[in-house]
């Protein structure tokens, strides 16, 4: 493979990874913590940042060298792991999805006032019939790309209109003034909004579809792995100190939907409206995402899934669009969305540190360096026991 092609392979799975992260969850997940930890948000983000690197430095490694996708990898552990593996990862992506679809309907409210229960079936039937409509999918990709890049300069714009306390945010990045117990779940649920469930497969399957794979491409997985947290770090910090700037202005936050609260708190109607329509097309965009990736997973549980795909993505959307109708409060799924999948991916990195050291899947010659095995154990432990102490912060968010 050519250098230039080489590196749009590597963007192309960076973004892969770094969009399916920033999603709506991402944007409400981000300023509803930051609406009740202020500065010591950039803890949160400092820590997690770090969990998820070596996370994600962990899992490419091994599943980029052995070739093998990540329910082939537990399969390959232990015959019957990798249907267990499916099903977990299912079932985060149904708990993401119902989230995204009160996305959609946040961004809607936002964006032309349309109550939530419309907005609830307005997303899912539209994220249908984008599936259904393969160049619409595409299209619909464009435009959030678009999207993407005018968010990014409306948070540099909200950043220098508000003005946030910088030295603030800085200092309680490293030392936050709130309790350390009171981070936990905000740690949890932004880990897992960045590399739990199906996110963290998604940049290494598109590496491995491009047969970036075998020991002398690990440089070219390590840059990508970094590259993809990179992004989604940069979006995370931006959004952090633009809604931080609104709430030590004083002002207080609209938990219904506290990412376009802050938008409009510091921009007007015109911000409002606008964070609307990106919310939105990220919510889309993120349904389909989701449920495609989330189903790819079962295909290994029968060959009827296969040739029958497109109607179970469908009813995958439907089925998360009606729980999302009967549950209700969307921007509490979008928080425990993060935190449920955080659960998960400890399994994940767990089957891969085990499988770093399988000689059967990874090759005689490979050696999986002793830092990163350290560190990844670490992050096991680590993340089992934030997740522990989440369940308080799940059950306050439906008590």
């Amino acid at each position: 493979m050519n250098n230039k092609k080489n590196m749009a392979v590597m963007l192309s799975a960076a973004l892969l990874m770094a969009t399916s992260a920033v999603g709506p969850g991402f944007l409400t997940q981000t300023a509803n913590f930051v609406g009740s930890l202020e500065g010591s948000f950039g803890f949160v983000i400092l820590v997690a940042a770090l969990l998820a690197l070596i996370v994600q430095l962990n899992i490419w490694r091994v599943l980029c060298v052995s070739g093998l996708r990540g329910q082939e990898v537990a399969n390959s552990l232990l015959p019957g792991l990798g249907y267990i593996l499916s099903f977990l990862v299912v079932i985060g992506g149904i708990i993401f999805n119902i989230g995204n679809v009160g996305g959609g309907a946040l961004g809607f409210n936002a964006m032309l006032g349309i109550p939530e229960m419309v907005g609830y079936f307005l997303t899912g039937s539209m994220a249908i019939l984008i599936f259904l409509m393969k160049d619409a999918l595409k299209a619909m990709d464009r435009l959030v790309e678009v999207l993407a890049a005018a968010i990014l300069l409306l948070m540099v714009v909200v950043i220098f209109v508000v003005r946030p306390p910088m030295g603030t945010a800085f200092k309680e990045s490293v030392f936050p003034s709130v309790p350390i117990t009171n981070v936990f779940f905000s740690i949890i649920t932004i880990l897992g909004g960045t590399v739990g469930g199906y996110i963290t497969f998604a940049g290494a399957h598109r590496l491995i579809d491009s047969k970036v794979t075998q020991e002398e491409n690990l440089p070219q997985v390590k840059k990508t792995a970094v590259m993809g947290i990179g992004i989604a770090t940069l979006v995370r910090v931006l959004l952090f100190l633009a809604v931080f700037g609104v709430v030590a202005g004083g002002h207080v936050l609209d938990l219904s939907n506290p990412a376009a609260d802050a938008f409009k708190i510091a921009l007007g109607e015109i911000g409002y409206r606008f964070f609307g329509l990106v919310l939105f097309s990220a919510s889309m965009t993120s349904v389909v995402g989701a449920a495609y990736t989330s189903v790819s997973f079962l295909k290994t549980f029968h060959t009827s899934i296969a040739k029958n795909e497109k109607w179970i993505i469908s009813a995958f959307i439907a089925f998360s669009t009606i729980v999302m109708a009967v549950l209700g409060r969307p921007a509490a799924l979008l928080i425990v969305a993060g935190a449920l999948n955080g659960l998960i991916m400890p399994v994940t990195l767990g089957i891969c540190l085990v499988a770093a050291r399988c000689k059967r899947i990874m090759g005689e010659g490979y050696k999986h360096p002793v830092w990163l095995s350290l560190t990844g154990i670490g992050v096991f432990i680590l993340t089992i026991y934030l997740g522990i102490q989440s369940f308080e912060g799940i059950i306050m968010l439906f008590g």
